[in-house]
């Protein structure tokens, strides 16, 4: 299987305690379109993911509150066996 790698902004981030805190991705898109010539890079992402969502809740002291709505972070997807 080859390897898959999605870019994906946050979109929500709720902090139920200073232990715990969800946290809501989409895939990056653009409502206005992308330049003609590809030079963004979100555009070629947008191309061969144009939807996905991911929702996780999180419990590492060290990574709540880190993540800020409107970041972007590459996700990537690797075959567990």
């Amino acid at each position: 299987m080859p390897k898959m790698r999605a870019k994906m902004r946050v979109i929500h981030t709720k902090k139920h305690s200073d232990t715990c805190e969800e946290l809501e991705f989409s895939a990056v898109c653009k409502n206005n379109g992308y330049p003609a010539d590809g030079s963004d890079e979100n555009n070629s992402f947008a191309m061969w993911t144009p939807s996905a969502t991911l929702k996780m809740s999180i419990t590492n002291p060290a990574l709540v509150g880190e993540f800020i709505a409107g970041q972007t972070f590459y996700v990537d997807f690797t075959l567990a066996e």
